[in-house]
């Protein structure tokens, strides 16, 4: 029997995926990266916000062609991850193209909702939502050879009004030190040389098995695995940003200066509005701390424009926030009216069409950030993670300051030589506002 996999959405459900293939292939399936050629399709969905929501129903629905007889070969498709997990039985209903649901915590009841659908049964397979993979459990990853995520922690505590991530995934619970290390250890020893830690919330790692948040204390524990040659965190939060884990960035050589830390708004009211614990103070205090202990650190936000009650002042006041702070990196969204949340039953909804115009408005400041900010790398020396070639052949890849799949990349021009996995040392020639072009160092 043959298997496809198509994965949406972010890191964390991509780590899913490679666990469910990694099973799949246990029990003795073929995996093809060509739906025609699958007798299983699995779309592994995202629900965050509604476009996340529409994207997975279309892919579900392109899948569901190849059962059509002369087009492909499936017989059971099914979907997994949070989209079915937050609506189980409903969307079954709806979509009766699909034959099963798995959700986020059923993700080891894979094979069972795959013998059921090829039995002719349509199944939901959501009600677990405390179980997190572990070492021993197979894994395929689906990165390139050089880098791969761990996720660390499962769920989230936050509880922020805007976000379904806690009605989907379920409360917080942390992986031991001991597993994280014994499975990127295991990595290491095929080759990977950038472990990435993922999960909803990096900083509060730790906090539900050891009583105190322990992301210091875990990175100090893999910075001692020979063969890591970056060591990154990302979706770390202010909340339980302490001073050791500043220090431990700073001192430790194989972490990577490079902080991802998603603060959503400037203004306290929105803030409060949003539940997030932190004030404008707090976090632009915590932002010095980590510019004056850690040189040279690059650090990536993402903000929301929109978020009910938002006033053009306060709009004003994020803007000039991002202005002042000048972030290396800014992921920016517009609120998305998710239902089940407490932002959904907020008064003074903003119009979709001020949302719009916010949200250009901020990514054309920050635009003449970033390329300032570029510009101002000209004539240093990097060193560069190559991840592939142009059509034309020409290098890229990304330094420290870039984290996988979300940063701009640097293109190695007169290099015909480096290939996807070397580390190179390259001069910035010109930087512009996405991306940098460089020169090998020879």
């Amino acid at each position: 029997m043959k298997a496809g996999f198509i994965s949406l959405g972010c890191s964390k459900n991509l780590v899913d995926t490679e666990v469910m293939l990694g099973i799949l292939r246990q029990n003795g399936y073929e995996l093809v990266n060509e739906a025609a050629e699958a007798d299983v399709l699995i779309v592994n969905t995202c629900a965050f916000i509604e476009s996340a929501k529409e994207e997975s129903i279309t892919t579900v629905l392109t899948m569901a062609e190849y059962k059509e007889p002369g087009k492909g070969r499936c017989k059971s498709l099914i979907i997994a991850g949070c989209l079915g997990q937050r609506y189980g039985q409903e969307l079954l209903d709806d979509l009766p193209e699909a034959d099963g649901i798995i959700g986020t915590g059923s993700w080891h009841r894979i094979m069972e909702a795959i013998e059921e659908t090829l039995a002719g049964n349509r199944v939901v397979i959501n009600r677990e939502n405390e179980i997190i993979y572990d070492a021993s459990v197979p894994r395929i990853p689906t990165t390139p050879s050089y880098t791969a995520y761990v996720k660390i922690a499962e769920g989230c505590n936050n509880r922020c009004a805007f976000c379904a991530i806690p009605l989907i995934r379920g409360r917080y619970r942390s992986r031991s030190i001991e597993d994280i290390r014994q499975e990127v250890e295991a990595l290491v020893a095929k080759g990977v040389r950038e472990i990435v830690l993922i999960a909803q919330d990096t900083t509060n790692y730790g906090h539900d098995i050891y009583g105190e948040p322990s992301l210091a204390r875990l990175l100090k524990e893999l910075c001692r695995i020979e063969g890591i040659k970056w060591l990154r965190t990302l979706y770390s939060y202010p909340k339980f940003f302490t001073d050791e884990l500043i220090e431990v960035i700073a001192s430790e050589e194989k972490l990577v200066k490079y902080v991802d830390i998603p603060l959503q708004h400037a203004n306290d009211e929105i803030l409060r509005a949003m539940h997030r614990p932190d004030t404008k103070a707090e976090v632009t205090a915590l932002l010095q701390k980590l510019r004056e202990r850690i040189p040279g650190v690059v650090i990536r936000s993402t903000f929301i424009v929109g978020f009910p009650g938002e006033t053009d002042a306060q709009y004003q006041e994020l803007k000039e926030f991002l202005q002042q702070q000048r972030f290396d990196h800014v992921g920016i969204f517009t609120y998305s009216r998710e239902e089940d949340t407490a932002a959904a039953e907020m008064e003074g909804q903003v119009p979709e069409e001020v949302m719009q115009d916010r949200y250009h408005d901020l990514k054309a400041t920050q635009s003449l950030i970033s390329q300032q900010l570029n510009e101002a790398l000209e004539g240093q020396v990097l060193e560069v993670l190559v991840e592939g070639h142009t059509e034309d052949g020409m290098p890229y890849g990304r330094s420290y300051r870039q984290a996988d799949d979300v940063d701009d990349s640097i293109y190695i021009e007169d290099d015909r030589t480096s290939q996807a996995g070397d580390m190179v040392k390259v001069r910035i020639l010109q930087g512009f506002t996405e991306d940098l072009v460089g020169e090998l160092v020879r």
